[in-house]
């Protein structure tokens, strides 16, 4: 008699996942995804990132949300400082995104590696980064929504790459009115849920990012969440001594209460703190003074994105939520 036989966990990892991808080591995992390293069974055996959604445990309201998310990375797909996206695949249990493999970790465990704090010059080189990056993004139409350290990794060559669109906004982000994010990292307009202009919102998660990159702690920080809200509407938070003058400045009209008066990311480009070493800050190959160059060809891109582009938001398991509600990781 034949005695039956079991696949394990592991063997099936090691079948190659629709014949072109062998899914590795877990990297992380959300409320109804997944993210595995895998590499492609192709000839280059190239390294992917695999995120790996359940359909089952994905609610009605959130299907849209993953649309989103895609045509939010395919709207920016090959910029130097953005993970892209390879493909999409799926099954009829499973939606797999396939995106580039940044070795060089998040920035939040970069931070944690050196002490909880970075220099004045690496912080404004990621800054840069992430400025330049943000700016291209909204641009197109895509307004980020979750900017925090967990979501900017670093490639080998130490440039910065924004990844999770899952919160993302696209299209009208001049008028949007879901709360969503990350609390500390929220602007206090999206917090009070209100219309609020998406790029305005990112331009606050920015202000708390180089805060966090110099100080090395978060400007607003609670365990009651009402009292932490609170801190940020009325910008109660102070800097440390050795915080640099000049940084200090970008931090506070970044961190304005009020999105009208608060500096839009177009003039934090052009502030001489930013500029100071400009031939030393590069966006993966996209320098300050190339960016107009890139902006140029924004014109032609939305020709190409735009059947892509959609309404709506995306979603995160440590967010707030996203339009319409509901969150995954």
């Amino acid at each position: 008699m034949k005695t039956p036989t079991t696949t394990t966990k592991e063997q099936q990892q090691q079948q190659p996942l629709l014949g072109k991808y062998i899914l590795g080591r877990l990297l992380g995992r959300g409320t109804f995804a997944k993210v595995y390293h895998a590499r492609s069974t192709a000839a280059a055996a190239s390294e992917v990132a695999i995120k790996v959604i359940d359909k089952s445990k994905l609610p009605s309201a959130a299907s849209a949300r993953v649309l989103s998310e895609v045509s939010a990375m395919r709207a920016l797909k090959n910029h130097p400082n953005i993970v892209n996206l390879r493909e999409v695949m799926a099954t009829k249990t499973k939606i797999y995104l396939v995106m580039d493999y940044v070795q060089g970790g998040d920035l939040h465990s970069t931070l944690i590696r050196k002490g909880g704090r970075l220099s004045e010059i690496l912080a404004r080189k990621y800054f840069a980064q992430l400025v330049t990056t943000l700016r291209f993004c909204h641009s197109l139409g895509v307004a980020h929504r979750d900017v925090k350290p967990q979501n900017l990794l670093l490639d080998r060559d130490g440039s910065l790459k924004v990844s999770d669109f899952g919160l993302s906004a696209l299209g009208d982000i001049l008028s949007l009115r879901t709360a969503c994010g990350t609390p500390a990292y929220t602007a206090p307009e999206v917090l009070a849920m209100r219309g609020y202009d998406g790029a305005r919102a990112d331009a606050w998660s920015c202000g708390v990012i180089l805060y966090v990159f110099i100080a090395g702690r978060l400007p607003f920080d609670d365990s009651n969440i009402g009292l932490m809200y609170r801190k940020i509407r009325r910008r109660e938070f102070g800097f440390p001594g050795w915080f640099p003058p000049q940084a200090r400045r970008v931090v506070l009209r970044l961190l304005d209460p009020n999105p009208e008066t608060r500096i839009g990311l177009d003039a934090v480009a052009e502030l001489a703190w930013l500029k100071r070493r400009a031939s030393d800050v590069r966006c993966g190959g996209v320098g300050l003074g190339e960016e107009k160059a890139m902006m140029a060809r924004v014109v032609m891109r939305r020709w190409e994105t735009e059947e892509e582009v959609c309404g709506g938001g995306g979603v995160s398991g440590r967010g707030v939520g996203g339009e319409g509600g509901g969150g995954w990781g």
